[in-house]
């Protein structure tokens, strides 16, 4: 690639990734704390209903 604005091109282009693979391993992050923290949170509470 070649010419006057290959340079923006290219760097828009690894703004992007860089950006939308920071809110992937953000989005995995927090979906891993947030099940933790809600499997703490089902062994801490009495069982409800039939099944107790």
């Amino acid at each position: 690639m070649t010419g006057p604005h290959a340079a923006f091109i290219l760097a828009a282009y690894a703004i992007g990734v860089t950006v939308i693979g920071g809110l992937i391993v953000w989005t995995i992050a927090d979906w891993r704390a947030q099940s933790k923290a809600l499997a703490a949170l089902e062994a801490r509470s009495p069982r409800r209903g039939p099944g107790r």
